[in-house]
């Protein structure tokens, strides 16, 4: 049995896993922007994203809502531009979010090690399921 007193209430809770951003197409939306400080045009993000025009600007709305992305309107040429970068708040938020994203991948390691021990020394009277 687990000693309920060793860990904290809550302990994998993860409340730092912002929903805004956890959700896949959004996720890699602003790792695409993160890499880029001048931010990328919406034609780049759609292909580096595999996303369709109408679900890229879905998300970018969501974004945008959120502080987290900006998007500015242009023209090269005749042709229409939009450029979308991450704000200063975008930034914050998604470095906040590697950082839990980090603490989940670590304690998953720990959990693996302590799996592959609790098979070897499995308590009288259970097996494995």
């Amino acid at each position: 049995m687990s000693d309920k007193k060793s860990q904290p209430e809550g302990r994998y809770a993860y409340e730092g896993l912002d929903r805004v951003l956890h959700e896949k197409a959004r996720l890699g939306i602003l790792t695409s922007l993160a890499a880029r400080a001048d931010g990328l045009l919406f034609s780049d993000l759609k292909h580096l994203c595999n996303l369709t025009d109408g679900n890229l600007s879905r998300h970018l709305t969501v974004l945008q809502e959120a502080g987290i992305v900006d998007i500015q309107k242009g023209f090269r040429g005749r042709r229409p531009q939009t450029l979308c970068r991450l704000t200063e708040q975008g930034k914050k938020r998604y470095l906040d979010y590697i950082a839990v994203l980090e603490s989940v991948l670590a304690d998953a390691v720990e959990a693996a090690k302590g799996a592959r021990k609790l098979r070897r020394t499995m308590p009288e009277g259970f097996s494995p399921a």
